[in-house]
C-alpha cells in the first residue's frame, strides 16, 4: 500500500458542529508511504477513533477513506485480516496487552503469526528499550510505561506499510522517547509513520504535523 487518502472525513458523533478547526476532518489529505506524520490534538477532539477509521475497528465516520484509491467500506473481512498482517501494524492507546501474559510471550504471539523477527532480534528489541530484565515478568506487573514499551516492540514484530502509534510515548521520558524514536527510524523500513500525541510528542523528523 503506497497511499491512505481522507476525504472529507469526520466522526459521526462531530456532525452539525460548525465551529470545527482541524488540519484533518472534512479536508481532503493524503498520507504517504516512507512519510513521518505528526497529528497533534487536545483531548476529545477524535485522534484514537482516526486511528480505529484507519484500522477497520470503526466505521462511525462520514466521508471516505481508501487505501491506494480503494474505499474501506467495501472490504471483506478476509482482506483486512492480510491489511492488518502485512500493511498496516498499530499500536493502541490503551495498548491491549494480554496482563497474565508475560512481556516477552506478548510480543511472540504477534511474532508466531508474522514470522517478522527471530528470537534474537527480539532479545535485541528488549534489551535496546531497557526492558530485558522484564521480558519474563507478567505484563500486567510493569508500569504503563514499561507496557508501553513492550506494545512498541510488538509494534515492529510486524511488516507494515504503515505504523499507526496512539499516544507511543505518554508516559515515558525524554531519554526512553529517543530511543523508541531512533528504533522506529531504524526498523521502519520505508513505511509511512503516522503519530498522534495531546502534548509529548515522539521526537522524530516530521514532514508533517497536523493539528487535529
Amino acid at each position: 500500500m503506497n497511499e491512505i487518502r481522507l476525504q472529507q472525513v469526520l466522526p459521526q458523533v462531530f456532525r452539525g458542529q460548525d465551529n470545527i478547526s482541524s488540519d484533518v476532518w472534512h479536508k481532503d489529505l493524503t498520507f504517504r508511504k516512507g512519510e513521518y506524520c505528526l497529528i497533534e490534538a487536545a483531548s476529545g477532539t477524535g485522534k484514537s477513533s482516526l486511528c480505529s477509521f484507519l484500522y477497520g475497528y470503526r466505521k462511525d465516520y462520514e466521508g471516505i477513506i481508501t487505501f491506494d484509491g480503494r474505499n474501506i467500506r467495501s472490504m471483506t473481512a478476509a482482506e483486512w485480516t492480510e491489511c492488518r498482517s502485512r500493511m498496516l501494524s498499530l499500536q493502541f492507546q490503551e495498548l491491549r496487552l494480554f496482563p497474565e501474559l508475560t512481556a516477552l510471550e506478548n510480543v511472540w504471539l504477534k511474532n508466531r503469526l508474522t514470522g517478522r523477527r527471530s528470537r534474537k532480534e527480539i532479545r535485541h528489541l528488549f534489551e535496546t528499550t531497557g526492558l530485558a530484565d522484564k521480558a519474563e515478568e507478567k505484563a500486567g506487573r510493569l508500569s504503563f510505561g514499561q507496557q508501553q514499551r513492550v506494545a512498541f516492540i510488538r509494534c515492529l514484530c510486524q511488516p507494515a506499510d504503515f505504523i499507526l502509534l496512539d499516544e507511543p510515548v505518554s508516559h515515558l521520558d525524554d531519554e526512553n522517547a529517543s530511543i523508541l524514536a531512533r528504533l522506529l527510524a531504524e526498523e521502519a523500513a520505508g513505511a509511512g509513520i503516522i503519530v498522534t500525541s495531546i502534548g509529548r510528542r515522539l521526537p522524530m523528523d516530521y514532514q508533517r504535523i497536523l493539528k487535529l
